[in-house]
């Protein structure tokens, strides 16, 4: 039996305690500073509050204050922050783990920098304790899967990637269930990328929803052709990013696309996207989904702004990205939605 402690009680991180606890291990769920209720209804009712099943028995709660204690003896760390507590888990968490542990991350995103490289966290926290002198095992989990349908034991594929192959398998080993399946990767950068990526692209898939509801009512039928047009744009736009980002391993690409997949067809990004179809602007969605966060809002703004950067050294041409682009005007420049279908054809020599 190992201890897996889980930082994090958002609905990710905390979804991993089922395979963990199942497995037999120790499990702590410790809460940040901004899930302190959660915490207290998880001591009083043995299940997340936005969970409609217990906990297995035996997982442990802690608050913040308490994360020394919860750390304790951990063989295994979870990182289950937000893209908005990436900052926080590297100042308030990371150098508090131990030497010698393994980190695993659940945190999608990246990171774009002035030159324009896009940076997935594992980057950033790797060079975070290369300057503190720390020696942790990073890792991270990439590919389609919800929370709710992992707590509810639906079947479902991920990948964990890392720099240490060895530390790989035996987080597998921790963590692999009959419905929670398992590949790794070594590829870093290929994985995060892939899965990140995915956030902005759903958001333009969802659009189509709310451009059918606003043009023939609430109630009407879905149109899939619309759909999956531009699932298939997201598609390819994803594959040249990808090919950009220096990844060679289509694998990779599946596993955004897959990740990609579950994301229209569930979740917030969908409502932002059938909200902005329907004619909402970007504060009037941030209103309406008030106190839920948006990363696909954030990660298509970062990759626009990259490719720009990207651009302009004639790396990329921003009209090989329609979508990405229009995605980006929508939400940085209050553009009205307009979905570019022509710009998505071609002609196959």
């Amino acid at each position: 039996m190992a201890v897996i402690t889980i930082v994090g009680a958002g609905m990710m991180g905390s979804a991993l305690a089922f395979p963990a606890r199942e497995n037999g291990h120790e499990v702590r769920l410790v809460g940040t500073h901004l899930d302190r209720e959660i915490i207290d209804a998880c001591r009083k009712t043995g299940r997340h509050p936005k969970f409609s099943k217990d906990f297995p028995n035996g997982v442990r709660y802690y608050q913040i204050e308490e994360m020394e204690q919860a750390l304790e003896n951990a063989e295994l760390v979870i990182g289950g922050v937000s893209s908005f507590g990436v900052e926080w888990f590297s100042e308030q968490v990371l150098p508090r783990i131990p030497d010698g542990v393994k980190v695993l991350t659940v945190t999608k995103g990246l990171m774009d920098t002035p030159d324009g490289q896009l940076l997935p966290y594992p980057y950033l926290w790797k060079d975070k304790l290369e300057k503190l002198g720390r020696r942790l095992t990073l890792m991270a989990i990439g590919g389609p899967c919800t929370s709710y349908e992992l707590v509810a034991h639906d079947q479902t594929e991920v990948a964990f990637c890392g720099w240490d192959m060895e530390a790989l398998k035996e987080a597998k080993s921790l963590l692999q269930t009959s419905y929670y399946h398992i590949s790794l990767s070594s590829d870093v950068m290929g994985v995060e990328s892939a899965v990140a990526l995915k956030n902005g692209f759903a958001l333009g898939i969802a659009l189509t929803i709310g451009v059918n509801q606003k043009a023939f009512g609430l109630d009407s039928e879905l149109h899939f052709n619309s759909q999956a047009a531009v699932f298939g744009q997201a598609s390819r736009e994803m594959y040249r990013l990808l090919t950009l980002q220096g990844v060679k391993d289509l694998n990779n690409l599946w596993l955004g696309v897959g990740d990609l997949y579950v994301t229209v067809y569930g979740g917030r990004t969908r409502l932002a996207g059938i909200l902005l179809g329907r004619g909402m602007d970007v504060d009037g969605v941030r209103r309406e989904l008030n106190g839920v966060t948006l990363e696909s809002l954030v990660v298509a703004v970062r990759v626009a702004r990259a490719m720009r950067v990207r651009a302009e050294r004639g790396e990329i041409a921003l009209e090989e990205l329609p979508l990405l682009m229009h995605v980006d005007e929508i939400l940085s420049r209050g553009a009205p939605v307009d979905i570019p279908w022509e710009r998505f054809t071609y002609v196959q020599k």
